[in-house]
């Protein structure tokens, strides 16, 4: 019996010690709970072949260095920049003004009453801009300014200088002082789905929000994806390697007012326009310029997908505080590089995913209607400030109302 008795010892023995060997061996590999978040965190940038380090390092080093914005109004820099030039010049003296006087729409602030030449080019361009500033009258000294409501930039460096208010420029060839855009709350692009335009923002973030909610990121198809006119020949290369490889990328041509043949939509027909709750099914979309930045920039972050931006010369006001690699992925306007991306996001999934949250979270968390609100009461206080003249009255402008 006694005998009996070590042999089943000796036997337990060996088999807890067993298992206590396998427990260690898989806590050392990260199986253990406690040290998966660990693992995953030292790990997730490791890339055993090479093959992906470039890209790997960008995203690591860009991360690294970013510091999200701590401040309520958190694209300062911008309008600091806008306005370098006008304080390093000792101000917008009335010559200057002069100079842009035919670049846009004329408004006069006197009194807290809001002022306008009586015409305008774009009525629901100009009432999207006279929303957020008739918000604000109250709050506003007198001052007389131009505001720009087509969707290029008017002052180029080789241009008289004048303060004018534009949506968009390039960041090295043009002065425009940048403002929220009109579409904000009225007056953005009228496209097939949108016969009337997307929309206010506010209200369309929602809608776009639900809509990723059905489209979680496991969900999504794992394909680029684009649609657009061809309003740039730039686009060209990613219709082409999505004719040679479309399970990688789905981009089309749709149909534009100067549509006249399958020229125009690079030799194919024209494919049918798609909702922007659509773009949601995917996981990579792509946002080109168009005449001037792009309208859908922002919408494309509320779908949670990761965003592949081509090129870098055209801004709007909150481009500059997204950085890429943390928010978006950059991409040059050749596109030389594409097909590369969407296979090394393939092949990193998590690393998409954490890109697109951010996006997601920085637009939602920064880029609400007070904070375009707050834009453009910092924007006016401090163009006012440096406006050197009298603000009179002037018989044929009229009034502006809500």
């Amino acid at each position: 019996m006694g005998k009996l008795i070590v042999v089943w010892f000796l036997i337990t023995s060996v088999i807890y010690t067993k298992q206590f060997d396998n427990i260690e061996t898989s806590c050392s590999s990260g199986g253990c709970d406690g040290e998966n978040e660990m693992n995953h965190e030292k790990n997730k940038y490791k890339n055993p072949n090479g093959k992906w380090s470039k890209y790997i390092r960008l995203i690591k080093d860009a991360v690294s260095m970013y510091k999200p914005c701590k401040t309520e109004d958190c694209f300062l820099l911008q309008r600091r920049a806008d306005f370098r030039l006008w304080i390093d010049r000792g101000g917008i003296h009335e010559s200057d003004f002069q100079n842009g006087i035919k670049l846009g729409e004329h408004y006069k602030i006197i009194n807290h009453t809001l002022y306008r030449k009586k015409e305008c080019i774009f009525p629901s361009r100009c009432k999207g801009n006279e929303h957020f500033i008739l918000q604000l009258i109250n709050q506003l000294p007198d001052m007389e300014m131009i505001i720009n409501t087509h969707d290029w930039p008017k002052v180029y460096k080789y241009s008289a200088l004048a303060p004018v208010f534009s949506f968009s420029k390039q960041i090295n060839g043009s002065y425009d002082i940048l403002y929220p855009a009109w579409s904000f709350w009225e007056g953005g692009p009228a496209i097939g789905p949108y016969p009337t335009g997307i929309g206010r923002w506010d209200i369309f973030t929602q809608t776009l929000t639900k809509e990723a909610e059905l489209w979680p990121w496991e969900k999504k198809l794992k394909q680029g994806f684009f649609r657009g006119s061809r309003t740039s020949n730039e686009r060209d290369p990613l219709i082409l390697l999505s004719r040679e490889q479309p399970m990688l990328v789905d981009a089309q041509y749709t149909k534009n007012q100067a549509w006249k043949s399958n020229e125009d939509t690079l030799n194919a027909p024209p494919a049918a326009e798609v909702t922007m709750e659509d773009h949601c099914r995917y996981k990579y979309l792509f946002n080109f310029r168009g005449i001037a930045a792009s309208f859908r920039f922002k919408h494309l972050f509320l779908c949670e997908s990761l965003v592949f931006h081509v090129g870098d010369e055209w801004i709007e006001f909150f481009y500059p505080a997204m950085k890429p690699w943390v928010h978006y992925v950059p991409v040059s306007k050749s596109l030389v590089e594409v097909g590369d991306l969407l296979q090394f996001f393939n092949e990193n999934d998590h690393l998409a995913k954490e890109i697109a949250n951010r996006g997601q979270s920085f637009v939602r968390t920064y880029l609400r209607m007070s904070d375009v609100s707050l834009y453009w009461y910092n924007l006016l206080k401090r163009y006012a400030k440096l406006s050197k003249w009298k603000v009179l009255k002037d018989p044929s402008f009229i009034e502006v109302k809500l």
